[in-house]
């Protein structure tokens, strides 16, 4: 059998031209925030979740920890 793996997008976030863009799989549990800057694609932010969703404030933190460590 096999099992079908949905991934949902959420509401993109901006900074300072950077666009960060979350979508996550319920059924692995798992995520990735993709950053932009521009059009152009610059990495993925890995995370993991409990739930049906990931909260909104793991995905801010995740985004503050990025702009921190590149000094954005």
């Amino acid at each position: 059998m096999m099992v079908e793996r949905k991934r949902y997008r959420m509401g993109a976030i901006k900074h300072n031209g950077y666009t960060f863009e979350p979508e996550f799989s319920v059924v692995s549990q798992t995520g990735a925030i993709h950053v932009y800057h521009g059009e152009k694609f610059i990495e993925e932010i890995r995370f993991e979740f409990n739930g049906d969703y990931p909260q909104h404030d793991l995905i801010e933190e995740l985004v503050n920890h990025y702009l921190h460590e590149k000094h954005l």
